[in-house]
């Protein structure tokens, strides 16, 4: 502002408050006004029309009893329209806005649990808003915006649940993996099933073939010799495999001899004891 002899400068964005002998009489617009000092008129004060913002650190308890620090922020002008509210009516602007800060905050968050708080953040702002504009607008104020921009609990509120959430991402993944361990040994355990149907496929092919090829060749052998019977083809190969059953099996052990009768009579008695115990096991299984 400037003043020489009677005249005044306002700056913009900026009222000026007139006074007569101690007496309102005018808010005077940004500009260039005449103030006859000598008639008892005079400049009470300035006034800014600029937005200004005031943050509020408000501490407080929850629902659940957990004490916090709650960080708000109010962004509030003076009205030209009421200038001359706003500059006698209150002697601290700021004070009288964080006094109602601190009395809807600490109405509200204690009648929530911390997790709400968080969640809820911007009810508690309306809330903050719709008071304080109440307020406020008596006193020439405008409330333009408010925020809350922090809540902050205790620190080790804060390491408590850092901790529970790493748990409970844990617990997760420790499901995930039993989850994947399950599926893998169902997998395996359907892999080994159907190996063991196709090996069993594989061995009664086998059966059949060596069923067929037995049959084939009494069939032969008894049209090829004349005066044989099926039966005594069925003895000589029973026979045969037997003494190839006997060589593989001292090709495969570790023993060093394997002992077997022996005599003239030695192939009829052996083509007898296997018949027999072929006939034994068949009937036994009936």
């Amino acid at each position: 502002m400037g003043n020489l002899s009677c005249c005044v400068q306002v700056d913009q964005s900026t009222v000026a408050v007139k006074e007569r002998f101690g007496k309102f009489q005018e808010v005077m617009e940004p500009g260039c006004h005449c103030l006859p000092w000598y008639c008892g008129s005079r400049v009470a004060g300035h006034l800014s029309l600029r937005l200004q913002q005031l943050d509020v650190k408000c501490e407080t308890k929850t629902k659940d009893n957990v004490f916090v620090n709650v960080v708000a922020s109010i962004q509030y002008r003076a009205l030209a329209n009421k200038a001359n509210d706003a500059f006698y009516k209150l002697s601290n602007t700021r004070n009288q806005i964080q006094a109602y800060v601190f009395d809807v905050i600490r109405a509200s968050v204690p009648k929530l649990n911390l997790d709400d708080t968080f969640e809820q953040k911007n009810e508690i702002a309306q809330a903050v808003e719709e008071e304080l504009e109440k307020a406020m607008s008596a006193y020439g104020y405008e409330i333009v915006q408010t925020l809350i921009v922090d809540i902050e609990p205790d620190e080790r509120v804060k390491r408590a649940m850092n901790e529970i959430n790493a748990a409970a991402r844990m617990r997760v993944a420790a499901n995930e993996k039993a989850e994947a361990e399950k599926i893998l040994q169902i997998k395996r355990a359907e892999g080994e099933a159907e190996s063991k149907y196709l090996a069993g496929l594989g061995v009664a092919r086998q059966r059949q073939a060596i069923v067929d090829g037995l049959r084939d060749s009494v069939l032969g052998f008894s049209v090829n010799v004349p005066g044989t019977t099926a039966k005594d083809v069925m003895d000589m190969v029973l026979v045969t495999q037997y003494f190839d059953t006997m060589k593989e099996i001292g090709a495969a052990s570790k023993s060093s001899a394997v002992f077997i009768p022996h005599g003239p009579g030695a192939v009829r008695d052996v083509a007898t004891q296997i018949r027999d115990g072929l006939l034994q096991a068949s009937s036994s299984t009936k």
